[in-house]
């Protein structure tokens, strides 16, 4: 098999794992139960991701420049995206709809997300197809509970099955799209400072959404118990992932 190939093959099914997260959707309980654990857990997910992987590896990509100027630029661009994320959450009008305005939020932000991802995990798996397994079983791994951030406030908002699995697809293919731009347009352009200061910039955006529409919605429904155990899950489930893989 060659390596464009498994690189586009790996990238898929690390995007597609997002529609993992759609069949929580599927599970009988209380409901105010679920909506509040799962958009904390997800919450607890994207902190996570966004504080432990996203800034680290901006830091590190921005490598050849001084610590004062790496710095610098991790904050501009990280406020830019709390900046872009606010601006995202003012255009979506969905009816004073605030559960499904999360959902959709959720939706573009990690679209914003996974673009970039779908880059850097095609290009990894180009250059060491072992690192870019890695990779991908990685980011699979992160994609679940991101699916269910959007599948949880859209389901329960609309309660559309189809309409809220097109919406976790979208997401996930989003990452597949990552790879077809670098294939057709930015391998021979995309560089560390690229990779760096977007890193940031979506770090921000992640952030700013877990804590100011998952979280905020998760303790409208005052299941403070279901909260702390979401965010505590996905803070550990986090964590053992970085730590194993």
């Amino acid at each position: 098999m060659n390596k464009i190939l498994s690189s586009f093959i790996l990238t898929s099914m690390a995007g597609l794992s997002t529609l993992i997260g759609y069949f929580i959707i599927f599970i009988k309980g209380d409901k105010k139960k679920i909506i509040t654990f799962s958009l904390a857990f997800a919450s607890g997910v994207m902190l996570t991701i966004s504080l432990t992987d996203l800034i680290p590896s901006s830091f590190t990509y921005l490598s050849n420049y001084n610590l004062i100027f790496r710095l610098l630029l991790m904050s501009f661009f990280f406020v830019l995206g709390i900046f872009i994320s606010y601006y995202i959450a003012l255009k979506v009008n969905v009816d004073d709809n605030s559960l499904k305005k999360v959902g959709i939020i959720s939706m573009i932000a990690i679209i914003l997300h996974n673009i970039p991802e779908g880059i850097i995990t095609f290009m990894v798996s180009g250059v060491n197809l072992n690192l870019g397994i890695k990779l991908a079983l990685a980011i699979s791994l992160h994609n679940i509970p991101e699916g269910i951030s959007i599948a949880v406030p859209i389901y329960f908002a609309t309660k559309k099955k189809l309409k809220t699995f097109t919406y976790v697809l979208i997401s996930g293919i989003s990452e597949i799209l990552g790879a077809i731009i670098c294939y057709l347009f930015l391998q021979n352009f995309i560089n560390n400072f690229i990779i760096g200061i977007i890193f940031s910039m979506i770090a921000g955006i992640m952030i700013n959404i877990s804590l100011s529409e998952l979280l905020k919605e998760a303790l409208k429904y005052n299941e403070k118990k279901q909260v702390i155990l979401g965010l505590i899950i996905g803070f550990m489930i986090m964590f053992i992932s970085h730590i194993v893989l």
